[in-house]
């Protein structure tokens, strides 16, 4: 059908098929929410969306298959461990710093003793 219509029109076949158009540009996951909500707030769903259901490294096995299961619940499928970290990313801000602080702690601690 796309060869008839394109010896039909004098078109060649890649300029035929290159007129469709894209489904979404800038969208991307909050392209169902259409024109409602206004862009800042679809910017920022879609901050949050992407980083939920991407995957993350594990610090048990080392693989990239830490997937969200529900709120601040985060599932490994490779090694069947389960993490609590962020409502939408694995580690938050304040998680690393807590972390960081603990361990400079310890250091302290054991240099001491």
């Amino acid at each position: 059908l796309a060869t008839f219509i394109a010896v039909q029109s004098n078109l060649s076949l890649p300029s035929l098929y290159n007129t469709m158009g894209k489904r979404t540009k800038k969208a991307g996951i909050v392209g169902k929410y259409g024109t409602r909500y206004g862009s800042t707030l679809r910017k920022i769903v879609k901050k949050m969306e992407v980083s939920q259901h991407s995957t993350y490294r594990c610090v048990f096995c080392g693989k990239d298959t830490v997937k969200r299961s529900c709120a601040g619940i985060w599932d490994c499928r490779s090694c069947r461990k389960t993490v609590a970290g962020g409502a939408y990313t694995l580690s938050t801000a304040s998680g690393v710093t807590v972390r960081s602080t603990i361990g400079r702690l310890r250091k302290i601690a054991q240099e001491s003793a």
